[in-house]
């Protein structure tokens, strides 16, 4: 393994199950954070090397050049891991540099950022015939009017800029139940400069939500997949995964991969679907173009995503796989699972002893791991530490 993965993203749990993908295969891996606190995946054994980067977003060109210079002192070039969507986001801003310094999946600049940003999804979805859930512009003059006949309440206020809406909001979208909401909602995204889209709630549970999890060659094709189905999520309805099942669905892959293959797409991608709970029909949600939080359930079921990518950049591409069956493998991360849990019982949208029952299977969990213990022991005394400030300041 000549070449180093370099990891971007140190604290939280995405990058940690890169580390140990990458790690368990023998690979030096460099994590790369702006600071040490809270980065809990620096504790992992896996972690060959650990660097301390200037701020990614506050210090931009300061951050290129750490990149630049780290490379330029490696024999081979390294291979390029963001596992957050603001460093996807930075790498596509300067692919052009930085693909001269890293082996980076994607070749096209900008393809990353229109797949990120909904409006441009939106659109390309619908050009290759793939349902999207029906969307009003904001920017149009009568969109309250358009929103109440052909949306109806509840909808949904949603992001163009998922990752500068959460960290603005700390949550993925506004659900509004009506026009005051509404009008709020688009009034606190436009006073903090985000462009929003209001977007019909395709009916359904949370368990009607599903990922395909595919890996494309630089030829663009889909050499190995894996499909899931959400159980919970966290915050419950409109969240991230933190209870979810690999569930062989092949419908998906005949929409997925499809899609991928013609809008040219080179890498890792995770589409989630959402299945309308009275037509049946499935309606892409979004995409994560970088590793996703499965990353250890699709690791466990056999499809080892960051390590694919590894290799294939490295000119030593695995052979095509699929899990065409239920393995009954479930994600697990048990920490907002636990919050998620307590506000699906509290608003009767699940049972204790429903709950209770779906626990009795084989885990993919998203920090604990035996053979690599201390990641974990970090984030416990992280979430500690915060709790007991919390506590120390209320006082």
């Amino acid at each position: 393994m000549k070449n180093k993965a370099v990891v971007l993203g140190a604290n939280y749990y995405i990058g940690l199950s890169i580390i140990r993908c990458l790690g368990t295969k023998g690979i030096h891996v460099t994590a790369i954070d702006y600071s040490k606190k809270g980065s809990y995946a620096f504790s992992s054994k896996y972690c060959s090397e650990i660097l301390i980067a200037p701020h990614y977003k506050k210090e931009p060109k300061a951050y290129l050049d750490f990149l630049i210079d780290y490379s330029k002192k490696q024999e081979f070039r390294p291979v390029l891991f963001p596992s957050a969507d603001p460093y996807v986001e930075f790498v596509d801003e300067y692919l052009d540099i930085l693909s001269k310094y890293y082996l980076i999946p994607q070749t096209k600049k900008g393809l990353y950022s229109k797949v990120m940003n909904k409006d441009s999804l939106a659109r390309l979805a619908k050009e290759h015939d793939v349902l999207v859930p029906e969307t009003i512009e904001i920017t149009d003059d009568n969109y309250i009017e358009n929103v109440e006949k052909y949306l109806k309440y509840p909808c949904l206020i949603k992001p163009a800029d998922s990752a500068s809406f959460v960290a603005k909001f700390r949550t993925k979208m506004f659900k509004v139940n009506n026009r005051n909401e509404l009008l709020d909602a688009v009034d606190k995204a436009k006073n903090a400069k985000l462009d929003v889209i209001a977007q019909r709630i395709i009916p359904g549970f949370d368990d009607h939500m599903y990922t395909f999890d595919a890996y494309l060659d630089q030829n663009s094709k889909v050499t190995h997949w894996v499909t899931c189905q959400k159980y919970r999520q966290y915050p419950v309805n409109f969240g991230a995964s933190v209870y979810t099942t690999q569930k062989y669905v092949p419908e998906l892959y005949d929409i997925g991969s499809k899609f991928l293959e013609a809008i040219g797409y080179k890498g890792f991608a995770e589409i989630e679907f959402k299945k309308d709970a009275v037509t049946g029909k499935y309606y892409l949600i979004e995409v994560n173009v970088r590793i996703s939080n499965l990353n250890t359930l699709l690791n466990k079921t056999g499809v080892n995503m960051p390590y694919l990518t590894y290799a294939d950049l490295t000119g030593n591409p695995e052979k095509p796989f699929a899990v065409t069956d239920d393995t009954n493998i479930v994600f697990w991360y048990a920490y907002e699972d636990l919050l998620a849990v307590r506000n699906y019982i509290k608003t009767k949208q699940l049972s204790i002893g429903k709950v209770f029952g779906s626990y009795f299977r084989r885990k993919a969990c998203a920090i604990w791991d035996i053979k690599d213990p201390k990641p974990a022991f970090s984030f416990l005394k992280n979430k500690a530490s915060k709790i007991f400030n919390k506590t120390t300041k209320k006082s």
